[in-house]
């Protein structure tokens, strides 16, 4: 069964007060979800560990002592 289909059946069998209030909640979901230009389908893509791997690059005088703090050394 289709999620629309399942979800005529439910909205079928409630009352006219309970309809009123999935009405107004359709419509908060609508505007909140125009507003943002997401939707449920399409969630915001995680990286995981190692997705930067070799994009980083270290100077090779990385760990050599600045110049600008000899006079604290």
């Amino acid at each position: 069964m289709s999620t629309d289909t399942a979800l005529w059946k439910a909205i079928a069998q409630m009352p006219d007060a309970l309809k009123a209030e999935t009405l107004h909640y359709a419509e908060f979901l609508l505007a909140k979800y125009s507003n943002t230009h997401k939707t449920p389908e399409q969630p915001e893509k995680s990286h995981g560990y190692g997705s930067w791997a070799g994009q980083i690059v270290m100077s090779d005088d990385f760990d050599q002592p600045l110049d600008d703090l000899q006079d604290y050394m």
